[in-house]
């Protein structure tokens, strides 16, 4: 028996093929949305944040969080438990995901011209044909990003990537479901004990890529009948110290027989490798206008390898809020446009999870006691000295850590 993969443009009639082919296999169906929600179960970070991983737009915290990186690894962790059984079908972008050593899944493509998309978008979602094009476009960088970070190839459509591209501007549901069934039958696609091998190598490697992101470590992990061989892929000062650290987290994944690592090809490039430090936050938002000021203190920040992002009034704050969700703000009282006051109120209505640091050279006793009562943290005043700062940055880590726990 075989495992399908159905990769779409949006627009593609992915839905009616799948439902067809489900029909008439009697495969079990997991999508993208049924992955995430185990990835989700397996690790700490919520299902939007899994998502995340499959759009083109990353976090500007996330060389800091390896936020992505952690996704895709209890992704593939969710994926690779899913293909301890037969007979599925694997819909959505998750299925890229599967190695090429994995040979018993039939990997199909759907894809369209955009006269066609952009009619059906119109007809199953009621766009304009500019609203459908802006989204078909967006859709398709996604799409590109995730095949480019995967294969190093930026056409997701490529013919070397699949088995089968159907044209669904030339091809209802039944015919393109009746041609994936045909090739269905092929021995190629038959499970073998090679291919069952290979599906044991991918848990395991799935496994290991989770012990290390649980560390704060992010590496490329590759694995052959238990042996596993580990790829650094950034610089590092103290190479053999990082190695001593990684051998040791992945000689306790149970099923790993022996541990090697390498330089990858990106070693010697201008990225610098970051472990994660799980006692201080990774996503510490500076606001404030002295722009000098504030992009010292966050250069003082990454020295002490904390994450920080940088704008310089509140609307702007606001906005990166919404978007990626920093875990503590450092924020200063006195801005033009929306004042810090009224950031801090906004904030902790819509995020009360963000530990709000108040930092400010001109505040009042009476500006102190409304930032607390509105829920800030701390409130310091300028000039700070590093090391305070630090401490109240690892206090409200922590209670982060304990809130995460009690929900945990």
């Amino acid at each position: 028996m075989s495992v399908i993969t159905v990769f779409s443009g949006i627009f593609c009639k992915e839905d009616s093929v799948v439902q067809e082919i489900t029909g008439s296999t009697g495969y079990k169906l997991v999508t993208d949305k049924n992955l995430v929600g185990n990835a989700a179960r397996f690790s700490d970070m919520p299902e939007g944040k899994i998502e995340r991983a499959f759009s083109a737009t990353t976090s500007v915290f996330n060389k800091f969080t390896h936020e992505k990186e952690r996704a895709i690894a209890y992704l593939r962790l969710a994926l690779a438990e899913t293909l301890s059984d037969d007979n599925l079908i694997v819909s959505g972008l998750a299925g890229q995901l599967i190695p090429k050593e994995v040979s018993h899944v039939l990997r199909v493509c759907l894809i369209a011209d955009l006269k066609f998309r952009t009619k059906v978008a119109a007809e199953e979602q009621g766009l304009s044909e500019k609203d459908a094009v802006k989204l078909i476009h967006n859709k398709d960088n996604d799409r590109a990003a995730l095949v480019n970070a995967l294969f190093d190839n930026k056409d997701p459509w490529a013919a070397s990537l699949h088995d089968i591209v159907i044209p669904m501007d030339k091809k209802d549901a039944t015919d393109a479901a009746a041609l994936i069934m045909k090739n269905l039958d092929s021995d190629v696609v038959k499970t073998t004990e090679s291919s069952k091998k290979a599906v044991d190598d991918f848990l395991l490697a799935a496994k290991v890529e989770v012990a290390l992101v649980k560390e704060g470590h992010a590496a490329g992990v590759d694995v052959k009948d238990g042996s596993v061989k580990l790829s650094i892929n950034k610089h590092v000062l103290m190479l053999s110290r990082l190695e001593e650290e990684l051998k040791s987290i992945v000689s306790r994944v149970p099923g790993v027989k022996s541990v090697d690592t390498k330089v990858g090809k990106g070693f010697h490039k201008t990225d610098v490798y970051r472990k994660v430090d799980l006692e201080m936050p990774s996503k510490v938002l500076l606001v404030d206008d002295e722009r000098e000021f504030v992009q010292t203190l966050s250069e003082r920040l990454i020295l002490r390898e904390m994450g920080s992002a940088v704008t310089y009034d509140g609307e702007s704050a606001l906005d990166l809020v919404s978007k990626d969700e920093p875990e503590v703000m450092i924020l200063d009282l006195k801005m033009p446009g929306i004042d810090g006051i009224e950031v801090l109120r906004r904030v902790k209505q819509t995020h009360p999870e963000i530990e709000v640091i108040i930092l400010t050279g001109h505040g009042s006793e009476g500006d102190r006691k409304v930032c607390m009562d509105l829920g800030a943290f701390a409130y310091l005043h300028k000039p700070v000295d590093i090391d305070l700062l630090s401490d109240n940055l690892k206090k409200a880590n922590e209670k982060i850590q304990q809130k995460k726990g009690h929900k945990g």
